[in-house]
């Protein structure tokens, strides 16, 4: 019997297999279908940034400043809500309709291990969404404020803020009901687009101070400050180690509740 038990047992090595099974099968789905994928990401942002930072700066509504303050702001957004809606919304389907979950709960995994496994996988699309924006960037703006030095920086800060974005989609994914889906995200998406400090910095709100609480507690403002203090150091902005700070706090809190969401629903 213990025999039988300890191969039956999943190891070490099955388990990294299934694991890299699991995200290339997504990898690879993602990849057959990339054109629209980017149009679904990036057209939202890219329309952002060129009325505010091309079309209003030419009609003189806007200096030229301005689009240091917003490219930074884009950049962010793009990949916090790519890595949100990339479990969010997969994972009420998945539970409630289609129940493909089942099949993923089947590999050789941890229960844990395929949550993860969807945190990482929206990850890297956040990552290909926030790439895909730094060309398009230059194309509409003409110019790009970043330097080889700064791309470590960028790309901590982007790989943070998408694994919080992706441990907010799977906290909303998996403790919201499939009927409420439509109504949270109408009433998160909206507030968490416009408290960002995605078209502003975040300490020019002194002057509006209930406003500046509630853009602090918004994970989004600090990957955006994180990026504009490396973008547009001119800009006034957040110190980098307390976004840093912010962000590990953030993606502790809904790191432990994305995964206790979807052990819940796994077990229901």
């Amino acid at each position: 019997m213990s025999l039988v038990a300890d191969v039956g047992a999943p190891t070490a090595p099955n388990m990294g297999r299934a694991f890299r099974a699991l995200l290339w099968r997504d990898v690879f789905v993602t990849g057959r279908e990339l054109v629209p994928f980017l149009l679904q990401v990036v057209l939202q942002p890219v329309f952002l940034l060129f009325v505010f930072g091309k079309v209003l700066v030419q009609l003189g509504f806007a200096t030229s400043e301005y689009s240091d303050v917003l490219l930074p702001g884009v950049i962010a957004l793009t990949a916090f809500l790519t890595a949100l809606q990339t479990t969010a919304f997969p994972l009420v389907i998945d539970f409630s309709y289609t129940k493909e979950i089942e099949d993923r709960l089947l590999a050789p995994l941890p229960t844990y291990l395929v949550a993860v496994e969807k945190i990482v996988f929206s990850l890297l699309r956040a990552l290909v969404a926030a790439v895909v924006m730094f060309p398009i960037s230059l194309w509409v703006l003409g110019s790009l404020p970043v330097r080889w030095s700064d791309v470590p920086v960028l790309f901590l800060f982007l790989v943070l803020g998408s694994l919080v974005g992706a441990c907010v989609g799977m906290t909303i994914g998996t403790f919201v009901t499939p009927n409420r889906i439509n109504v949270v995200f109408a009433v998160v998406l909206t507030p968490l687009l416009f408290t960002g400090s995605t078209q502003f910095p975040w300490q020019s709100l002194d002057s509006l101070r209930w406003f500046q609480v509630v853009c602090a507690i918004n994970p989004l403002t600090y990957v955006s400050e994180a990026l504009r203090a490396q973008m547009a150091p001119g800009v006034p902005h957040l110190p980098l180690w307390v976004c840093a700070l912010a962000l590990l706090g953030f993606l502790a809190v809904f790191g432990i509740g994305s995964l206790i969401g979807f052990r819940r629903r796994a077990l229901d």
